[in-house]
């Protein structure tokens, strides 16, 4: 008998500040039948993005310290890696469909976590 391989995890790149909503980001994330990598600002996740070739899904709050929030990574990802899919979380702006890079989807906090889900698996199929 061959040994078992369980299909590799679709890996999401969870993108956030605040330790315990960064927390509760993955836990979604996992939860969801997700791999999370974690980045607490954007200059983390490019470097993740750059060294990593497995990363789907990006799913970023927007406001960070650092220098770019998640609007500007988001755009920065559809421009340097069209394939990978964006969620884009924010408690404190509303951002309408055209302000958001192509394929990215916008949710206010706090999310519903069954909606994110289902956005997860829409992307990943």
């Amino acid at each position: 008998m061959g040994t078992f391989n369980p299909p590799k995890k679709n890996v999401v790149l969870v993108v956030e500040d605040e330790p315990l909503l960064l927390m509760a980001a993955v836990d979604l994330v996992e939860e969801a039948g997700f791999e999370a990598v974690e980045a607490r600002n954007a200059d983390e996740a490019i470097e993740i993005l750059l060294a990593r070739e497995d990363i789907r899904i990006v799913f970023t709050d927007i406001d960070m310290p650092g220098s770019m929030d998640g609007m500007k990574l988001a755009a920065m990802v559809r421009d340097r890696w069209p394939p990978v899919e964006i969620i884009i979380v924010s408690g404190h702006r509303k951002v309408s469909d055209d302000d958001l890079p192509a394929r990215s989807v916008f949710f206010s906090k706090p999310y519903d976590v069954d909606r994110v889900t289902a956005q997860l698996h829409a992307m990943a199929a």
